[in-house]
């Protein structure tokens, strides 16, 4: 029997049609799907068919990332082609699971803009945007207070002496009626923003 070399053209023949080896998977970038990484010897052999992940590993996937209000999670599914149907089932099974809760999207969302100076008005506002209850809104309000993050005048104050030179109030209206106005676009009413600077005139 003739001895096979690695030039034989049967060898390439066969070599050719081995199955691939399988090499360790990766998740792509966008994490919509794993993909088959090379073979162990380097070889460029077709690539193993991507897994799809479900609607609910798509829902987890944003919920490890950050949390999500349930409007902007479905909405999130939906946009990365998931049917409706399919997408709210997710949802719901997320929710009854513990990963998403309106409530808790709520008070991190408004710790996060109260920290960042935004006034309530403000935080009020974008809070509604998520088309959250009135209730998970008004329990966010009253976490800030428990922890004694809403002492509203005082982060106004404390904002007016990080962004001016508050010594000059007393005689520069201008300046004033700027720090005001400040205030109101950061979303504070209008007692806590006249308070604020009246406060910091006379200290």
């Amino acid at each position: 029997m003739r001895k096979t070399t690695p030039t034989d053209p049967h060898h390439a023949s066969a070599a050719s049609n081995a199955e691939p080896v399988s090499g360790s998977a990766s998740s792509d970038d966008d994490g919509d799907g794993v993909a088959a990484g090379l073979p162990a010897d380097g070889c460029d052999r077709p690539a193993r068919k991507r897994r799809q992940m479900t609607p609910t590993q798509r829902a987890l996937s944003l919920l490890v990332r950050r949390e999500h209000s349930r409007p902007e999670l479905l909405r999130k599914l939906t946009a990365r082609g998931v049917e409706a149907d399919a997408a709210a089932e997710a949802v719901e099974k997320m929710a009854e699971a513990g990963w998403q809760d309106d409530d808790r999207f709520a008070a991190s969302l408004a710790r996060s803009r109260a920290l960042g100076g935004y006034g309530p008005l403000r935080i009020e506002a974008e809070l509604s945007t998520h088309r959250l209850e009135a209730a998970s809104i008004a329990a966010a309000f009253d976490a800030l207070a428990e922890d004694g993050e809403a002492d509203w005048p005082q982060r106004a104050r404390d904002l007016l002496e990080r962004r001016y030179d508050v010594s000059a109030f007393a005689d520069d209206p201008a300046l004033r009626r700027k720090a005001v106005e400040f205030l109101l676009r950061r979303g504070f009413d209008g007692d806590t923003a006249y308070g604020a600077v009246r406060a910091l005139r006379t200290d």
